[in-house]
């Protein structure tokens, strides 16, 4: 796969690395970069090689946002579509069925805090910073408050958005934006670690619990629990499942089927 805007590698480990890759401008997003971050995130997901998906930053930032040069000059239906083309992966990532960990390192501001909260999982390096910056220039990131406030919560979420501030990373773990804060020389190894132990796991059950999470939460609560049961039942019936019991059972490591 070539991209002008992203690389895109899949390790002997099931995992697919996907990286911004605009590290003069700070991995700026702009229309090309949106376009390939989401058209490699459908590839990585079609493919059987992969099985977790690692997105991150090259250079000394994860993203600082939407590359204000593309802003000007456009009429109010020209922004609706251009906004709604550069929100496409966090749109993407939650539909998908590989699972996105975000390894974050550097500022994550604007869309970075939104695909970094979009993210399944997120791992970050304890000099890492966020924030819903753009009501700092008379905007502001309501499109990435989305997933974040299903991160957070809603006070949070707005206090991000209406004050425009940078929170650290442990804050950012403290409130539940991020999984795991690492010192920065152990980011890329660790990431790569806890990306390959997921991509170990079932994929069909590591799938259907990513599509079955997204799926109740919106749910009424009886209604979610009867859809859960239904899931796990039909999980219960995969070669899968009877794969992974007797592999416990006879101790020793399973062969996933993927069906």
């Amino acid at each position: 796969m070539d991209y002008a805007n992203i690389i895109a590698d899949i390790g002997e480990d099931y995992v697919g690395e996907i990286t911004l890759n605009r590290p003069k401008q700070w991995n700026a997003f702009n229309t090309p970069m949106a376009s390939e971050l989401d058209d490699a995130l459908w590839e990585f997901d079609r493919d059987r090689n992969v099985r977790v998906i690692l997105l991150k930053g090259a250079g000394k930032a994860f993203c600082v946002g939407i590359d204000v040069s593309e802003f000007s000059g456009k009429t109010a239906m020209e922004y609706r579509s251009w906004i709604d083309h550069m929100g496409k992966a966090l749109v993407t990532i939650g539909r998908i069925s590989k699972p996105v960990i975000a390894q974050v390192r550097g500022v994550a501001a604007a869309i970075g805090a939104g695909l970094t909260a979009a993210a399944d999982l997120a791992i970050t390096s304890e000099d890492a910073t966020f924030g819903l910056t753009a009501i700092n220039v008379g905007l502001n990131c309501i499109g990435p408050a989305v997933p974040v406030a299903r991160s957070v919560g809603r006070k949070r979420t707005l206090e991000l958005l209406l004050y425009g501030e940078m929170i650290t990373a442990q804050r950012a773990l403290e409130i539940g934006l991020v999984n795991r804060v690492v010192k920065g020389d152990e980011l890329d190894r660790a990431a790569r670690e806890w990306a390959a132990v997921l991509a170990r796991k079932s994929p069909l059950a590591v799938q259907t619990a990513k599509k079955a999470f997204y799926m109740a939460a919106d749910m009424e609560y009886f209604t979610s629990l009867e859809y859960m049961t239904d899931t796990l039942a039909r999980l219960c019936t995969t070669e899968d499942s009877k794969e992974g019991i007797n592999a416990f059972m006879e101790k020793r490591e399973p062969v996933w089927k993927e069906r």
